[in-house]
């Protein structure tokens, strides 16, 4: 490179002396003649990766869905609950499904209008209506043997039968209340052909 340069000088100061002018570069008292080295290196700027900021991540939480719960089935109220808040007269007078089967219910036993066949016959009674021989009163109290099995068996169980809706009536109908020694209480209204229960549980 020195040489390059010293050529260069003699080059310009030869071309000056015939071309009859004096001109002489102006050199700096400080010039300092460039490395070979620092000529070849090149500093190329370094460029930085731009940066993207990332979302951050949301800190609200997801809103949840709520299943709607199946609507849970209340129990119908029986007929037991519903009736046992009124408290009957003990010496009282009933002749209906409810009133009858809620007597039973509460003391174990027929209302005093009730009488048993025996007692109706001694009457004069033979079969039918008892309201010509004991007006105002009504059969009940005689064993029911259960002989279709349409009502659960038990050891020692015993059913006992009586009529209902007969006061003032000339036939004792088809309606009926069956209840045993140990609280079951059930209706039929079709003589014994089916029955609903009243009161009390079957257990076998």
């Amino acid at each position: 490179m020195k040489k390059l340069h010293i050529a260069f000088i003699i080059f310009v100061l030869i071309s000056c002396i015939f071309a009859g002018c004096n001109i002489i570069p102006n050199i700096p008292d400080n010039y300092v003649e460039p490395d070979e080295d620092s000529v070849s290196e090149i500093i190329l700027p370094t460029v930085e990766p731009s940066k993207t900021n990332a979302p951050a991540p949301s800190d609200v939480q997801p809103a949840e869905i709520q299943t709607p719960k199946p609507s849970e089935e209340q129990p119908l109220p029986s007929h037991e609950n519903s009736t046992a808040e009124k408290k009957l007269p003990e010496d009282g007078e009933y002749n209906s499904k409810d009133d009858v089967a809620l007597y039973i219910h509460q003391y174990g036993k027929l209302p005093s209008n009730y009488i048993t066949k025996r007692e109706a016959q001694e009457l004069g009674w033979e079969g039918g209506s008892v309201e010509n021989y004991a007006p105002k009163k009504s059969l009940g109290g005689s064993r029911f043997g259960n002989y279709e099995g349409l009502l659960p068996e038990k050891k020692g169980r015993l059913y006992t039968e009586c009529d209902i809706d007969t006061i003032g009536k000339r036939s004792r109908g088809a309606k009926r209340i069956v209840f045993s020694n140990d609280g079951l209480i059930y209706y039929t209204e079709d003589h014994y052909e089916s029955f609903i229960l009243l009161y009390g549980e079957e257990k076998l």
